[in-house]
């Protein structure tokens, strides 16, 4: 922690008198809807699109590409299963909830080994290596297992 300042090592300071003179314009500007505002071309948001897929695929490391693919994976399995239950019922419910809470619990999971493992994140968790939050993952993954197929009886 820093030392305090005493005012013993502080220097008096005497004030400045200063004269400020201000004067107001009025414009008048039309209200502009925050659509048209926002994206004034298609393509500009297309080439927005294209500039982030580019970056990404240029300077996103091949671990963080397959934990994404995963957790694409994880969205597409709770996404089905939701979907499923919507139309064909949801009779055994408690194997539902255990399946879809395991899709929601595995993403999770893969997002903060996601955020763990990122090379710009390297500040937040200086004391913890890539190792030990893998295996951070594999035991949370298996707690997490264990309760969802514990929940299906």
């Amino acid at each position: 922690m820093a030392p305090k300042k005493t005012s013993a090592t502080q220097q008096p300071s005497t004030p400045k008198s200063t004269t400020t003179t201000t004067t107001s314009s009025t414009t008048t500007s039309k209200p502009t809807s925050s659509s048209t505002a926002s994206i004034r071309n298609p393509q500009d948001a297309q080439q927005i699109a294209l500039g982030v897929y580019n970056n990404y695929i240029d300077a996103t490391p091949q671990r963080t590409k397959l934990l994404d693919a995963f957790m694409v994976f994880l969205m597409t399995v709770g996404l089905l299963q939701f979907v499923y239950c919507v139309i064909a019922g949801n009779y055994p419910f408690n194997a539902f909830l255990s399946g879809f809470s395991a899709t929601v619990g595995q993403f999770v999971l893969t997002a903060s080994l996601r955020m763990q493992t990122n090379r710009e994140n390297e500040k937040e968790f200086e004391g913890l290596s890539h190792e030990r939050a893998f295996a951070d993952y594999v035991f949370g993954s298996m707690i997490l297992h264990f309760f969802c197929v514990n929940f299906i009886n």
